[in-house]
């Protein structure tokens, strides 16, 4: 099952001394917008998002279609086909999408922990 490019989605107090404490680690702006209070960095193929008051906790963040470059894949599975086979294995979703239909969609869920993990196409 490949689920796409893979970030750590993380909620953060203050996110300008949290992009200035990553980027002493190396990380640099991939995109999103500050004044919005989301950015996107990256290390390496290492990356993170940086999200103020948007969500509870840090979440695991899968893109299908893309790739860790953010750039789109010739071929992916689709979101849709994902949550099929994540339910046809027993898993519980948070949330669905509608199975019929293509282009950007959502779906969520949890690890045993309680880990939210949000797959997130935008293609």
């Amino acid at each position: 099952m490949n689920l796409g490019a893979f970030s750590v989605s993380l909620n953060v107090k203050d996110i300008n001394k949290s992009k200035e404490f990553y980027e002493k680690l190396g990380f640099e702006i991939l995109g999103g917008d500050i004044s919005q209070n989301w950015l996107i960095l990256k290390n390496g193929n290492h990356i993170i998002g940086l999200f103020q008051g948007m969500f509870e906790k840090n979440i695991l963040t899968f893109n299908p279609g893309w790739n860790q470059n953010a750039e789109n894949l010739d071929s992916f599975t689709d979101v849709r086909d994902l949550q099929k086979e994540l339910k046809s294995q027993g898993l519980t979703l948070l949330t669905e999408t509608v199975e019929s239909g293509e282009g950007p969609a959502h779906i969520t869920l949890e690890d045993p922990d309680g880990n939210p993990i949000l797959i997130d196409q935008h293609r």
